[in-house]
């Protein structure tokens, strides 16, 4: 088969001028998600909504491509800005009580934390635990819990949690199972059914490949009337399209928790993001971004580099002792390298089009 990035290296024009290391930041968009919203554009310009009816094409594709990438029904999907918007969905939608507790991971990233920090002040008690916890320390966290939230990769040390073990516990244990998957959606299979996860976000600007300002939020479907949408608008209703005011009956659907007009440009590309990553296959992505990690994991550790933990998917954040990751960075970048400045690390990230050459380029860089 060959690696991926052979293929399909074609459709990153950012190739052409950088070596790109730091999706899981922001990632260059692929062409299809470029050419579909720039072809919007023109057609908004020539036309303004008279192809409205393509629009609406373009949302259900989206929810029908993000649904097939997690192994979900398009029912379960909504469309929201980001990451954050999925999450505070989730934490403002349930009927908290007083002693209710949540179980949280002290080293999630903010949109993970906060959304449910804040419940604290409303009588909700906080476990804290570690990511590379063993099972055993989770499942006792677990046991009494109303909710755990926990991200698929984490965004510093590229640790990939248990999804599936976790999931096992939360359900056997009848908590409420969310997962922040912007940090892995796109590179590593995901399938919430197998997870047995409830409620899932993840922006498209990582991984997926696509633009900011848009991501997808699954909610599983037993699980929705628990969930109440955070905010109300005109298309939360069933009857929204014959404006009717006078019923305000959810939407059987996911689709209960978009309260107004659709960031329409943002649900073309990430479509077409979405809808190129299952063309080229997630379980060929995958192990070629393993491969790239691997390397320059052990490529820095042979420069004398330290490693932040062991890390399990994309992400590898490293540090000379002797120099400031920022300094690091901005060399890299001299060297038209992308990567990041991270806490105190420097923070790599590949994605499947991405060379072994690329790679080797980086660790002589430095």
């Amino acid at each position: 088969m060959g690696f991926v990035y052979q293929d399909y290296r074609d459709q990153f024009p950012v190739t052409q001028h950088l070596t790109y290391l730091n999706h899981a930041a922001v990632s260059p968009l692929c062409l299809p998600a470029a050419n579909a919203m720039k072809g919007l554009a023109d057609d908004c310009s020539l036309w303004g909504s008279l192809h409205y009816s393509v629009w609406l094409e373009a949302y259900e594709a989206l929810r029908v491509a993000a649904a097939k990438l997690i192994g979900a029904s398009r029912d379960e999907i909504a469309h929201v800005k980001n990451t954050s918007e999925g999450i505070a969905t989730v934490a403002l939608g349930i009927d908290w009580k007083s002693g209710d507790r949540i179980v949280l991971f002290r080293e999630e990233f903010p949109s993970n934390l906060y959304p449910w920090q804040r419940l604290a002040g409303n009588g909700v008690d906080l476990t804290w635990l570690e990511a590379t916890d063993p099972l055993d320390k989770i499942e006792a966290a677990a046991k009494g819990a109303r909710l755990l939230a926990i991200s698929f990769v984490q965004f510093l040390s590229g640790f990939k949690a248990d999804l599936e073990a976790i999931g096992s516990i939360c359900r056997k244990n009848n908590v409420f199972f969310f997962v922040d998957a912007i940090q892995g959606l796109g590179a590593f299979p995901l399938d919430v059914e197998r997870c047995k996860i409830d409620a899932l976000a993840a922006d498209g600007h990582k991984w997926m490949l696509g633009p900011e300002g848009m991501g997808i939020l699954y909610i599983r479907k037993d699980r929705q009337d628990e969930v109440e949408p955070s905010e109300f608008g005109w298309t939360n209703v069933a009857g929204y399209a014959k404006y009717d005011a006078g019923n305000l009956t959810l939407r059987s659907d996911a689709g209960r928790y978009e309260p107004g007009t659709l960031n329409t440009i943002g649900c073309f590309g990430l479509r077409a993001s979405i809808e190129f990553l299952l063309e080229v296959g997630i379980d060929r992505i995958s192990p070629h971004i393993r491969s790239l990690a691997k390397q320059i994991e052990d490529g820095v550790r042979a420069k004398g580099f330290e490693v932040l933990g062991s890390p399990g998917a994309g992400i590898v954040s490293f540090r000379n002792p002797n120099e400031n990751p920022r300094v690091t960075v901005s060399k890299l970048e001299s060297c038209k390298i992308i990567a990041a400045p991270r806490l105190g690390w420097v923070r790599t990230s590949p994605h499947f089009y991405i060379s072994p050459d690329d790679i080797q380029g980086l660790l002589e860089a430095l």
